[in-house]
């Protein structure tokens, strides 16, 4: 069996309605799935993280995801939405080999408004595969941002772009994720 980690936002936890959705999805298909709240949500119930505390966040993501292989015999993913991929992806960066895959949904590529900002300064050191799932309105990075910072990663990508979609992802369909995700493992 499989096993993802998928982690929150910054202004959610691991309750948030995308988590849930994928997390059947994903059980569906047959993986264990833990939704983990970042270490800075445990600490408080509302607010964003801090970014000096962005390294404990990525400290506890790679705890959360040492714990899911000890409890599967197959490949362990991570995941998350915004800030929660983006802390992600700078862990697989910093640690390769760690995750087998990443699932990134609204990678925040800049603060809205903001496109001189880019956080992308781990993408050359990037070795992990991983599915970008983005939507076409959204304005931490439009689809023609997100593919041309997303050339600078070494690893295997794909994006699946969400056609309307916000920030959010509403109207994301979790079954068409999980088989996309499962094709960039192949």
């Amino acid at each position: 069996m499989n096993g993802i980690v998928l982690t929150h936002g910054a202004g959610s936890n691991a309750d948030a309605p995308l988590l849930k959705a994928l997390d059947a999805a994903f059980q569906a298909a047959g993986w264990r799935v833990h939704r983990y709240n970042l270490p800075y949500r445990q600490l408080r119930p509302t607010g964003p993280p801090f970014p000096a505390q962005a390294a404990a966040d990525r400290a506890g993501l790679a705890n959360a995801i040492a714990q899911m292989r000890s409890s599967v015999d197959g490949l362990v993913a991570v995941g998350g939405h915004s800030y929660g991929g983006r802390q992600a992806s700078m862990l697989a960066a910093e640690q390769p080999g760690l995750a087998a895959a990443l699932l990134l949904l609204s990678y925040p590529l800049h603060p809205p408004r903001k496109p001189a900002q880019l956080r992308t300064t781990h993408f050359s050191a990037w070795q992990t595969p991983a599915l970008f799932v983005h939507g076409t309105r959204d304005p931490f990075g439009s689809i023609e941002e997100l593919t041309a910072a997303i050339a600078a990663i070494p690893a295997p990508t794909k994006l699946l772009p969400l056609e309307r979609a916000g920030h959010e992802l509403k109207g994301i369909d979790p079954p068409t994720v999980v088989s996309e995700f499962e094709s960039i493992l192949k």
